[in-house]
C-alpha cells in the first residue's frame, strides 16, 4: 500500500487540487455561502478522476500484481487526504472569518458547527461519486451530476434547518466562543457520519470493482 500510495501523489494527483486548496480564503468574505469551498473540493476531484482516465490509469495499475481492492482503497486514501487537506486549509481563514464584526447573510457562519456539518457533505459525495464511478472504472460525468445533486440538496436542507430549528439557529449561527464549545458535538458527529458514510463507500466501491471485466 506504501508504493501505491507513492505511485498515487506522483502520478495521479492532478494540480488543480493543490490550486483549490487556495480557495479556502473564501471563507473571508462577509457575506457567501460557504459550502462552495467544499464543492470546489469536489471539483478538484473530478478532475483528478478525469485526468487518470484519459491517461488511461486503471488499465495500468490491473497490469500490476496487486489486488483490485487495493487499487480502489488507495485512490480512497487520495481523495480522503484532499479532503481533509482542504479542511485543514480552511482553518485559519475560519478564524480570519471571525475576526470580521459582519453577520453572514447568505448562510451558516465559518465556525465549529459549519466544519461538521462540510464533513456530512464530503462524505455524501464520497458515498455518489466514488460508488458510481467503481460501477464502470470509467464513467465520471454522471456519477458527479449525481453526486452533485446530493450534496446541494443536503446544502439547501442544512441552510433551511440553520433558519428554522432553534439550537442551529442560536448556537450554530454564531462565532462566539461559548458558543463554539457547544457545537463541538455537530463537529464530532459530523466526523463520524463521515468515516462511517466513506467506509461504506469503499466498500460498495472495491466490491464493483472487483466483479468488472477490465
Amino acid at each position: 500500500m506504501k508504493e501505491l500510495m507513492y505511485k498515487e501523489f506522483k502520478l495521479s494527483m492532478h494540480p488543480i487540487a493543490y490550486i483549490f486548496l487556495i480557495l479556502s480564503a473564501l471563507l473571508c468574505i462577509p457575506n457567501y455561502p460557504y459550502y462552495v469551498t467544499f464543492f470546489y473540493t469536489t471539483l478538484g476531484i473530478f478532475f483528478l478522476f478525469q485526468g487518470n482516465r484519459e491517461n488511461r490509469d486503471v488499465y495500468y495499475m490491473m497490469v500490476l500484481p496487486i489486488r483490485k481492492r487495493d487499487i480502489v482503497k488507495a485512490r480512497f486514501y487520495l481523495v480522503v487526504c484532499i479532503q481533509l487537506a482542504q479542511v485543514i486549509a480552511c482553518i485559519p481563514f475560519a478564524f480570519i472569518r471571525g475576526l470580521i464584526p459582519l453577520n453572514n447573510q447568505v448562510g451558516i457562519e465559518a465556525n465549529v458547527a459549519f466544519f461538521g456539518l462540510a464533513f456530512v457533505m464530503l462524505g455524501l459525495f464520497n458515498l455518489v461519486f466514488l460508488t458510481q464511478y467503481y460501477k464502470s472504472g470509467y464513467k465520471i460525468g454522471i456519477p458527479f451530476v449525481l453526486s452533485n445533486v446530493v450534496i446541494w440538496i443536503f446544502i439547501i436542507i442544512a441552510e433551511t434547518l440553520d433558519h428554522i430549528v432553534s439550537y442551529m439557529k442560536t448556537i450554530c449561527e454564531s462565532v462566539t466562543g461559548e458558543n463554539m464549545i457547544k457545537q463541538i458535538p455537530v463537529l464530532i458527529v459530523g466526523i463520524l457520519i463521515y468515516t462511517a458514510i466513506t467506509i461504506l463507500a469503499y466498500k460498495k466501491s472495491a466490491d464493483s470493482f472487483e466483479k468488472l471485466d477490465l
